[in-house]
């Protein structure tokens, strides 16, 4: 009889322990990331439509644009608005645009696509939604674009905040 190696039956379990330690993830994925302001924040993955690194000579600055706006971004033929995400959530602390790459991560919402600058992605996981907590001691200027927060770490107080990308993208603040 010819084992077929696409099927995988109990006893190859019980023989592979390394099949064994693998869990299937609990929650909802998402991507997370840092501002310059060094405060750690995430996007629904389902919301991202990708992630990319360009260099700042890539990203062409617009004239009497919004100051939120580093400029623009050719990808494959579309236009892709470039944002620092830091300063149009109200971060005092302006995004280091003096190396090599900036990450970007793309956002898109009924065809409309924004890309967010920020400081450095860290990586996706899988969070649980209902540890999700309302947001504290946020500023007014961040607050309609927060879903909450997950508290990671109570002894230093250390907290993940996420954010609406819809609500991101169809924000008024664009205009100003």
């Amino acid at each position: 009889m010819v084992a077929n190696p696409d099927f995988v039956t109990d006893s190859a379990l019980e023989q592979a322990p390394e099949l064994q330690e693998l869990e299937s993830p609990e929650g909802e994925l998402y991507l997370r990331f840092y501002l310059p302001s060094g405060d750690e924040f995430a996007l629904p993955a389902t919301g991202i439509k990708e992630v990319i690194d360009p260099s700042p000579e890539q990203i062409t600055p617009i004239p009497n644009a919004s100051p939120l706006l580093l400029g623009t971004f050719n990808r494959r033929g579309r236009v892709i608005w470039v944002s620092d995400l830091g300063q149009f959530l109200g971060d005092k602390t302006v995004l280091n645009t003096d190396r090599m790459e900036i990450p970007v991560i793309v956002i898109e919402d009924q065809d409309t696509m924004l890309g967010l600058a920020v400081q450095q992605i860290v990586c996706t996981d899988w969070l649980d939604v209902e540890k999700l907590h309302m947001p504290t001691n946020v500023a007014d200027s961040m607050a309609p674009f927060l879903r909450g927060e997950w508290l990671l770490d109570i002894e230093f107080n250390q907290v993940l905040r996420l954010l609406d990308h819809v609500a991101i993208i169809r924000s008024a603040r664009w205009a100003a």
